[in-house]
């Protein structure tokens, strides 16, 4: 009977013993003062109390999550959070252990302190390990980031100057920012960089509300911008003899491309051809470009696989190939990334401006569907594949800037113009119908509802612009990024 008696008080000590290991991972000191290490209890709990109050202070003062998050992706904080995430993992592990030590675990009975030094030991681990998917975690972004985004290195008066000037307003007094975004072809069998994909995304900086606004990659005798080096080649317009084979080098999906490889034209400079692109679109539709963006079109395959694949509804069978090596069938149903790039860009049995519908799906799809609980459960593959996808000219600097911005867009509204026939006739471009089209758009994608249409069109933005104005539903008609998705 005392044997029982006995044993219950020592299996009731190692229960409590746990108990306050539990306490002390929630509540670290907790243990030491159950010990009787009052003044290290005590300052563990102060400590742990200030450093509580000091994260809640952060994230008060940030306003909202939006601006919190943009603050955070700052390579500083970013270094921070990996060093100091990393040294608060090592230092609860620490703790853990020394609070079953000092809990006495040896005045229990030799299978008691197995079993408590055991599961002590599985709780120090699980106490490490949300620091060290933190620490890997954040120190992944930091890589991708770094990698895709690049400043340059001003003198450090000039950088302060406009870090300064930045913090007061990060968008210069503009209203709206334009980013080219851009779909490249280029792979190790075919050198150069062909755009078959270009977009404007001109955003409202306050509200986030985008227009989206889509040239087509055949566009004929394009014009530059008067007094720049290719104006001067081309003053009648972007045109060369045609190729041997009886293609075309001379569209505008062609530019950069060109560009790139005439550097004598820009007095030797080389890589000329992001800018000269950018600048040609900027002139064509009457907006100043801010930065572009070019995805591979392989690497947006990966980032779709990324993210677990991208739900569509598939028209009607979309044929890929030269020989038809491929199909992505009809019907509603998760696409992997490589089906999803092909009927994204296929033009067999086709057109370019069907690719252009089907085009504006995908990134509508990928809006919708790539919510940040996606994206952070499956963060080391996106940042993976993002590294590999994307080619810009966004300074470094200006993420903690344009994540906020790109979260206001993920729920805004979005809508789309397409410059494509019968709009616009690619082979005999109207420029003046062009930049009124674009004008127009911008107008319409601040009102409260886009128009709807039977042909996919939207609403560009990029400069500050007056109220919204009614306008002739057949002259431009503008729709949400996903109307008519589904059906053609």
């Amino acid at each position: 009977m005392v044997n029982r008696v006995v044993q219950g008080r020592q299996r009731v000590d190692a229960v409590r013993l746990l108990g306050w290991l539990v306490l002390s991972a929630l509540a670290p000191g907790a243990a030491h003062l159950r010990a009787g290490w009052r003044r290290t209890g005590l300052v563990l709990l102060s400590c742990y109390a200030v450093g509580l109050l000091g994260l809640l202070a952060v994230v008060l003062s940030a306003g909202d999550i939006t601006s919190l998050l943009g603050s955070l992706v700052d390579d500083t904080w970013l270094s921070a959070i990996t060093f100091g995430s990393a040294l608060l993992g090592v230092a609860w592990f620490a703790l853990m252990v020394h609070s079953f030590v000092v809990l006495r675990p040896g005045g229990l009975r030799q299978a008691e302190q197995i079993v408590t030094g055991t599961l002590a030991g599985l709780l120090s681990v699980a106490v490490l390990a949300p620091f060290a998917v933190a620490t890997h975690t954040v120190w992944t972004l930091k890589q991708a980031a770094n990698s895709i985004f690049h400043d340059a290195q001003p003198d450090p008066q000039a950088q302060g100057e406009k870090l300064t000037e930045r913090r007061r307003d990060p968008w210069a007094g503009r209203a709206r920012v334009n980013i080219l975004l851009l779909g490249g072809d280029a792979d190790d069998n075919r050198p150069g960089v062909r755009t078959d994909s270009m977009n404007v995304a001109s955003i409202d900086v306050r509200t986030g509300n985008t227009a989206l606004i889509s040239l087509p990659r055949n566009l004929e005798e394009v014009r530059f911008r008067p007094g720049t080096p290719m104006a001067e080649r081309f003053p009648d317009g972007f045109r060369l003899p045609v190729d041997p084979g009886g293609g075309r080098s001379d569209l505008l999906n062609s530019v950069w491309e060109y560009a790139d490889a005439h550097p004598e034209i820009f007095g030797g400079k080389r890589k000329q051809g992001p800018e000269v692109l950018m600048d040609t679109i900027g002139y064509t539709l009457g907006l100043d470009m801010d930065w572009y963006a070019l995805v591979n079109m392989w690497g947006f395959a990966r980032l779709i696989d990324a993210i677990g694949g991208v739900t569509l509804t598939v028209e009607q069978d979309v044929v890929f190939g030269k020989y038809n090596e491929g199909l992505v069938k009809a019907g509603t149903r998760r696409l992997k990334g490589a089906d999803a790039m092909w009927y994204a860009r296929s033009r067999t049995n086709s057109s370019d401006y069907i690719r252009m519908h089907r085009q504006r799906c995908v990134i509508g799809a990928l809006l919708d569907q790539a919510d940040p609980a996606t994206v952070l459960s499956r963060f080391t593959h996106v940042a993976a594949a993002t590294k590999e996808l994307i080619q810009t000219d966004i300074p470094r600097a200006m993420l903690s800037n344009l994540v906020p911005l790109a979260l206001k867009v993920k729920d805004a509204k979005v809508t789309s113009i397409q410059l494509v026939p019968p709009l616009i006739q690619t082979y005999d471009p109207d420029w003046d119908k062009i930049r009124k089209l674009t004008q127009k758009a911008i107008r319409e994608s601040t009102g409260a509802q886009p128009v709807t249409a039977k042909t996919p069109t939207g609403t560009p933005t990029g400069i500050p612009t007056k109220s919204p104005k009614a306008t002739k539903k057949a002259d431009a008609p503008t729709q949400g990024l996903t109307d008519g998705c589904g059906r053609l």
